[in-house]
């Protein structure tokens, strides 16, 4: 038991252990400020009723790159929706929005064929419209309808067209065996 009578074995996801290695984190730095850098930086189009985050295109690669990416994209969103001022709403709303689109991605479409990879993306897509315009509409005082319709937009063109040939393109090269280190399906 050691110093820490209490603490019990993680079990991690499907009993499985899980593993924090310093590569895990480096990833997760380097998704989370691609993510907030990308939001930010295209504020104008990120932060309204109809909005296209370009920075969502970032989503489908927890498909290939795992937890790291779903905790980065979810810290990425959370900086990225305090810089955007539309409230506590937003900030926790969109964290959880891009943790539980790309979790559910991942489960998903790892492992499998492109057509796994391409319902991971849809998944995503679905999740973040019902979480996001589920919630848009109290802040931008607008019909619940019409913040969905803006967020499902925008999410079709950033996650399943731009987000799908993002990683369709590095998982056919092989960039992403190269940097987890390990076999990428």
């Amino acid at each position: 038991m050691g110093l820490h009578p209490f603490r019990h074995k993680n079990p991690g996801v499907g009993g499985e252990e899980l593993k924090l290695e310093s590569k895990d984190l480096a990833l997760t730095a380097v998704f989370a400020s691609l993510y907030a850098a990308g939001v930010v930086f295209l504020a104008p189009i990120s932060f309204s009723i109809y909005q296209v985050r370009v920075a969502d295109a970032l989503l489908p690669l927890s498909i290939l790159f795992g937890m790291p990416a779903v905790f980065g994209l979810s810290l990425g969103c959370l900086v990225a929706n305090v810089y955007g001022g539309l409230g506590i709403i937003d900030v926790v709303g969109g964290t959880i929005a891009n943790f539980v689109a790309c979790t559910l991605a991942w489960y998903v479409g790892r492992g499998g064929n492109i057509i796994h990879r391409f319902l991971g993306c849809l998944v995503e897509t679905a999740v973040v419209t019902l979480i996001v315009g589920g919630y848009l509409w109290l802040i931008f005082d607008v019909p619940v309808e019409l913040g969905l319709l803006g967020i499902f937009i925008g999410s079709l063109v950033a996650i399943d067209v731009l987000g799908f040939i993002l990683l369709e393109s590095l998982h056919r090269s092989g960039l992403g065996k190269k940097i987890c280190w390990k076999e990428a399906s």
